[in-house]
């Protein structure tokens, strides 16, 4: 899955959700996806919480494979920012 397409999946549950932060998704050489309030990108920019793991563990956790919670627990992911905007973003997500 490119990430494209887990930003195109990740823009279908965002939409409507009422999430008004920003997080962004950082899995290195693989890129970023943002998401700023109801706004779903590939692009880079600032954000209230950065969230570091690898892109497959992004896809399974947007799949619905991969627990956000375990995958932190795990060590899987990083959180940098604001934790509370990631607690948030896992309800959404």
């Amino acid at each position: 899955m490119s990430m494209d397409d887990i930003a195109a999946r990740m823009r279908d549950r965002v939409a409507g959700s009422g999430f008004d932060r920003s997080v962004k998704f950082d899995c290195g050489a693989e890129g970023v996806i943002l998401i700023d309030g109801g706004t779903v990108s590939t692009s880079d920019g600032p954000a209230d919480c950065v969230i570091a793991l690898d892109k497959d563990d992004l896809a399974a956790m947007v799949a619905g494979e991969l627990d956000p919670t375990a995958a932190f627990m795990q060590g899987k992911l990083k959180v940098e920012g604001d934790m509370s905007v990631a607690m948030q973003l896992s309800q959404v997500i």
